[in-house]
């Protein structure tokens, strides 16, 4: 029988495409279901069906022998091939830094816990971002650059042995572990409040400004405080089509999971973890990334959980690249400083993000936007829906453009959000944020339901909040923000103060329901109110509500 040419190729075609695999099926078919921008459906990465085992390459199992070189020597040799898996077998497999290539799934099998090496050594110094500025940091555990087509699958573990990097506060663990902190060696500081992993450690603190010391200059200067340049856990850079789907990522020395300048990353069914006293311990950092998905996920760590950012400061406005097209949906935040954070490091914007069908378990906040002067930066298009919140120790929703550095917990147990209202010149270092929608939220238990904080020359601009249910301690504050909307709220408040509204335009509250009977129920001050309105209730606000004679006449409708 004669095979003609049209055969022969179709034959071809059809055995290429066999031999390269889309990593992963397990994508939610409501994913793109209900969302309020134009988005293209996030491509996966596309990894060759070739796979090598770790053990062929003389990985040695138990955790006391360096398999560095077997993890080096397996990429290698599926980069030689064009791409493919690497197998992690059940087992305890201690390691240094492990630099990907391209083309590259690591598939930790369940039973798998890869735990990076705590000799510091072996983590040099590069030229990065942190903390959204250019920098040197020790490299990553896990680290890629310039890449396409990188996965991270399976069940197992990827442990980044931050005990051994991290500061730690006194105030922040009982008598039994500060004690056992204090006997595993480093120093203390002079107060003797906080420890440290080194000599070299401390020196680096002194003088660093969140993280950053801004007056070392070349390689040479931050070499000598190389202990303090703690890495995130995983470092994915300027790089297409990267998927975390299935493993467990834990312990980092910083952040866990930084995906920065990622066009097509999707994170879905990870798990992610650090012990809720590390500082800086954030759980995903998404920065100036294009078309993501996350989804399905749990975070419990020490500091905001999914951090939408875009760098910072001039170093962020110089780069100009936002972040953009972004799902997040379906995940449970069990700690957290925040569970999903925009800032505060937003200098080349944010702008279309969806969150919906998402849990805060006693998250220091819950939805959390944050950003201060100096930053820039636009953040805009942003819908937030079905979010739910329990025992909130501060401010469930929060937008603070004041932000210094601290916990929302840690600035009210240090007497509260005292902020100057002057307004400066609005420049290019002037932050934005604008056209917001929040609705379904439940809320039991918080500190404060809602705290709404813009600048006197920059106001929170068109936000939108309806169908909220909310018990917490306190009601809502409102400050320098214009264009705000406030619908179907059932409010159960312990305050007599429901409502501090500060130099507040363009606001209207509309089928609002709360417990508080107080004349001052709600309370108006501030000579830049105006456009009030308080008529769309059963209650008759005029009874509840305070207005201090600053406010010009007529800003008040009744």
């Amino acid at each position: 029988m004669k095979t003609n040419r049209k055969t022969l190729l179709c034959i071809a075609l059809a055995s290429f495409a066999l031999s390269f695999n889309t990593v992963s099926a397990q994508k939610s078919a409501d994913t793109y279901k209900n969302i309020e921008f134009k988005m293209a459906e996030v491509q996966e990465p596309v990894i060759p069906n070739y796979s090598v085992n770790l053990k062929d390459f003389g990985a040695v199992n138990g955790g006391y022998v360096l398999n560095t070189k077997a993890f080096a020597d397996a990429i290698e040799a599926l980069s030689k091939k064009g791409g493919g898996k690497l197998i992690i077998p059940p087992g305890i497999w201690l390691t240094g830094p492990i630099i990907l290539k391209s083309n590259i799934e690591l598939h930790a099998q369940t039973g798998a816990l890869i735990k990076f090496s705590t000799d510091k050594t072996l983590y040099p110094i590069i030229e990065t971002s942190f903390e959204g500025l250019n920098t040197w940091r020790c490299i990553s555990p896990i680290y890629g650059k310039n890449l396409e087509n990188i996965a991270f699958t399976g069940n197992g573990v990827w442990d980044g042995s931050g005990e051994a990097w991290r500061q730690v506060k006194k105030s922040k663990l009982t008598d039994e572990q500060w004690k056992k902190f204090v006997a595993s060696g480093g120093v203390l500081n002079e107060k003797k409040d906080s420890w440290y992993p080194s000599e070299q450690y401390l020196k680096g603190a002194k003088g660093a400004d969140q993280n950053i010391r801004h007056d070392l200059k070349n390689k040479e200067d931050f070499e000598a405080i190389h202990d303090f340049l703690r890495p995130v856990l995983v470092s994915i850079q300027n790089s297409k089509r990267v998927l975390f789907d299935g493993p467990v990522f834990q312990n980092s020395p910083a952040w866990n999971i930084h995906p920065l300048l990622i066009e097509d990353l999707i994170v879905r069914n990870i798990t992610v973890r650090n012990p809720w006293f590390s500082q800086n311990g954030d759980g995903l950092d998404v920065e100036s990334c294009k078309n993501v998905v996350i989804e399905n996920s749990s975070f419990d760590v020490g500091d905001d959980a999914i951090c939408i950012k875009s760098g910072k400061d001039k170093d962020g406005r110089d780069r100009g690249v936002p972040c953009e097209n972004i799902i997040v949906k379906n995940n449970i935040v069990y700690h957290g400083h925040g569970g999903v954070t925009v800032g505060s490091e937003m200098s080349g914007g944010v702008k279309n993000l969806h969150v919906s069908n998402c849990t805060f378990m006693g998250t220091d906040v819950g939805l959390r936007f944050k950003s201060t002067r100096g930053r820039g930066g636009v953040v805009e298009n942003i819908y937030i829906s079905d979010v739910f919140m329990t025992d909130i120790p501060s401010q469930a929703i929060s937008f603070d453009l004041y932000y210094g550095g601290k916990s929302i917990a840690e600035t009210l147990a240090e007497g509260g959000n005292t902020v100057s209202t002057k307004a400066i010149p609005v420049n290019e270092e002037t932050p934005q944020f604008k056209n917001i929608v929040i609705k379904n939220i439940t809320i039991k238990g918080a500190q404060q339901a809602v705290f709404l904080q813009g600048l006197p020359e920059m106001n929170l601009e068109n936000i939108e909040i309806t169908n909220l249910i909310a018990k917490a301690q306190k009601g809502f504050s409102i400050i320098d923000a214009n264009g705000i909307k406030i619908s179907n709220a059932q409010l159960d408040i312990e305050a007599k103060n429901a409502f501090e509204i500060y130099n507040t335009k363009n606001l209207s509250l509309k089928n609002i329901e709360f417990n508080p009977s107080s004349s001052n129920a709600i309370t108006i001050n501030g000579e830049a109110s105006k456009n009030i309105n308080l008529s769309g209730s059963k209650i008759n606000f005029s009874k509840t509500t305070t207005v201090d004679k600053n406010v010009p006449k007529k800003a008040v409708k009744f």
